[in-house]
């Protein structure tokens, strides 16, 4: 398979990133201070940086599970029918659950993951982005906290990938497609 040539420029740094999870962290603590324990979900793959970052922020008691949903593949584009590839291994009812999401683009993923997890009656259920693009929804879904509102680009980088490319950057940078 032939991929057109990019190259990523920058856009939210690794520093900023970092002083937004403190920040971000301080008030899910205060909003889940008087769990007995918090569930982290957290949507592979895309979020496992964040969730990494946000879990060693957090001063609460927390456990934590993964759930991958897929609208993507290796494109660019939302295909907009969410399929879950792995569900959670663990119970959520009665439980405290936050759902971390690197990237809220049309809302379906995010929207369809919280209707399911919703059946299953957790105490509570939060949700939280890293980034999350507006223009782009197509449901009407907003989580609870909200990293970075960016434009419509497409962004690679701490944690998010492009065809299973770039997932290492300590940064959010966009695509910028160059002449081969």
């Amino acid at each position: 398979m032939h991929e057109r040539p990019y190259v990523v420029d920058e856009m939210i740094s690794a520093k900023a990133i970092a002083a937004r999870i403190e920040a971000l962290c301080r008030e899910i603590t205060a909003e889940f201070s008087d769990t007995d324990k918090l569930v982290v979900v957290g949507l592979l793959r895309g979020s496992f940086v964040f969730i990494a970052d946000l879990v060693r922020e957090l001063n609460l008691p927390v456990e934590v599970d993964f759930l991958e949903a897929s609208s993507y593949g290796d494109g660019m584009e939302s295909s907009r029918e969410v399929r879950i590839l792995k569900d959670l291994r663990g119970g959520i009812e009665g439980r405290d659950v936050l759902v971390v999401e690197d990237i809220v683009d049309t809302g379906h993923t995010l929207s369809h993951v919280v209707h399911l997890l919703a059946s299953r009656h957790p105490a509570r259920l939060k949700t939280i982005a890293l980034l999350d693009k507006p223009v782009r929804r197509e449901v009407d879904f907003r989580a609870d906290w909200i990293g970075f509102e960016i434009p419509d680009e497409f962004v690679v980088g701490y944690g998010i990938d492009f065809a299973q490319r770039n997932r290492n950057l300590p940064f959010i940078g966009k695509v910028r497609f160059t002449e081969s």
